[in-house]
């Protein structure tokens, strides 16, 4: 099965600051917007999930980073993460097929916090708890129909 790092997501209290620090740094805004809806509850496993969201690349192209900016359900403040702490918010993998990804979680015990949602006709996602409660997310792009 092919499986790589797609993003890591990261929730913060401002996306604008977000956004202005990270592209001082070099990063690239590569797409914006506001998600809401069914298949967002599913995806993320959060009823009313409704936020914005900035997607920013790294200079080389290979690294990427999604912030979110929860406006429902109300974000919830945490203590800033210790190096020693285990776990981490999430870790998106793009695979090529969501079912063997599953599969694989299944078999170690990890499955869909809710489902497996459709978003758009361009990805089928899902989120679950992986070892030491690592929220992961996988994603597979899905390919249009042949003519």
């Amino acid at each position: 099965m092919a499986i790589k790092i797609d993003n890591v997501g990261i929730a913060v209290r401002d996306i604008e600051a977000a956004i202005a620090f990270f592209t001082d740094l070099g990063l690239t805004v590569l797409g914006r917007d506001t998600i809401s809806g069914g298949w967002a509850d599913t995806a993320v496993g959060l009823d009313g999930n409704h936020a914005k969201i900035a997607v920013l690349q790294t200079p080389d192209g290979l690294g990427r980073l999604e912030f979110f900016e929860y406006i429902h359900p109300d974000a919830i403040e945490t203590d800033p993460t210790l190096p020693n702490e285990i776990g981490m918010h999430r870790v998106a993998f793009s695979v090529d097929d969501i079912d063997d990804a599953l599969e694989i979680a299944a078999k170690h015990g990890y499955h869909p916090l809710r489902g497996v949602a459709t978003y758009q006709d361009i990805y089928k996602l899902t989120y679950l708890h992986g070892p030491s409660g690592i929220l992961l997310m996988f994603a597979q792009e899905l390919k249009p129909a042949a003519p």
